[in-house]
């Protein structure tokens, strides 16, 4: 892992501006960010001893070392937390890995919400959604995946109308929901597809940008409703491995309720209930 250790110090420093260091910039600098010798002095160490992390030659830094450069760096509490959690030993034999499984309770609820849900596994499959959701989205079904499908679907993107800052969102939160499990296959494999087949998500990749998962706003543009806008709420699947159910919700009395009432409507339409019988005179 301290490839990845090394990895992240190179980018994150590289997008500290030296002005917001407290350092003073005099001419054309070379290098973006912050230069080596500068995050090593900001931190308190010597410049040796930083360089050997960035090249991966020193695998047991102090807590209080990676503190240091957590400040030096400008990274919030996800942002340290992950750089403290690449910096551990990861164990070298990894257990097998079971499929992804809902729990039936929360498959069941699924289908009882009036609102658009769906339950996302740790590397951003569909597990689970409800008709709402699929609604919402026709991409939202199990068996697809949230990173695929809004990177390389032209339909997915185009729901979107700030796309360049829902990926930004979205690779991060992966970013935080993976940790330092960088080199799992299922990891590799998906990161190694869409840096392949994207150029957003391999610069976003690189920025080694982490956040954790918290409700935001999104913005549609859908087909049926027309400009939609939604809270989704993402809370933990409880006994899971890192399962989220999502929940897409509007504010009541708003045009996006209204919208969203009728997105409703045209899913699960209402059912006129039967005349009731009446009863021949005896």
């Amino acid at each position: 892992m301290s490839t990845e250790l090394g990895a992240f110090l190179r980018a994150r420093r590289g997008l500290v501006r030296p002005e917001d260091a407290g350092l003073r910039v005099d001419g054309v600098r070379r290098t973006p960010g912050l230069r080596r010798e500068e995050v090593a002095l900001l931190a308190g160490i010597s410049a040796d001893y930083y360089l050997r992390l960035e090249q991966g030659r020193d695998r047991n830094p102090s807590v209080q070392v990676l503190e240091s450069l957590a400040r030096v760096l400008r990274l919030d509490d996800a942002g340290t937390d992950h750089l403290l959690a690449l910096a551990t030993p990861q164990p070298r034999h990894r257990r097998r890995v079971r499929p992804e499984t809902v729990p039936a309770g929360v498959a069941m609820l699924l289908g009882t919400l009036g609102l658009p849900a769906f339950v996302e596994g740790r590397f951003f499959d569909v597990l689970a959604a409800n008709d709402l959701a699929t609604a919402l989205s026709p991409r939202i079904r199990p068996g697809g995946n949230r990173l695929r499908d809004v990177f390389l679907d032209p339909a997915e993107r185009a729901l979107f109308p700030d796309w360049e800052g829902g990926t930004a969102r979205l690779v991060a939160g992966f970013r935080e929901r993976i940790g330092a499990d960088t080199d799992d296959p299922r990891a590799v494999q998906l990161v190694g597809e869409l840096s392949l087949a994207s150029d957003r998500f391999r610069t976003l990749w690189a920025r080694h940008d982490v956040k954790v998962p918290v409700g935001t706003h999104v913005s549609f543009d859908h087909p049926q409703v027309g400009a939609l806008t939604l809270r989704c709420e993402k809370l933990a699947v409880s006994g899971t491995a890192g399962q989220l159910l999502a929940v897409h919700h509007a504010e009541p009395g708003t045009a996006d309720a209204e919208k969203l009432a009728l997105l409703t409507a045209l899913v699960r339409p209402a059912v006129t209930p039967a005349p009731a019988r009446q009863q021949s005179p005896a």
